[in-house]
């Protein structure tokens, strides 16, 4: 089963607020087993235009799990701060598994 995950951009219009939202988020994608591959990074554009500034790559189990972890009433509690504090979008991926 190829592994799930969560890509977002973000652009952080209120940093005193964000920070609430943080330490919410980490603790319900630690409950759901997620991984942080990318945490704010330092994106150096190589083609196209510069996007927004924050980026996060969650690495789950699979795709299931990362739609129970967005879904869960642990991130659901955290997500609001977020919308608050910032603008951007949120994918879910699905991983790449090589044929056999």
């Amino acid at each position: 089963m190829p592994k799930g995950y969560v890509y977002a951009e973000i652009e952080v219009t209120d940093p005193a607020a964000y920070e609430q939202y943080r330490p919410l988020a980490a603790a319900s994608v630690a409950a759901f087993g997620g991984r942080y591959a990318i945490r704010g990074g330092d994106p150096q554009v190589l083609e196209g235009e510069q996007g927004l500034s924050r980026f996060v790559l969650l690495e789950f189990d699979s795709q299931e799990r990362a739609r129970e972890w967005y879904n869960s009433p642990q991130y659901q509690a955290a997500l609001p701060y977020r919308l608050r504090a910032s603008k951007g979008r949120v994918l879910l991926l699905s991983g790449y598994e090589p044929p056999s």
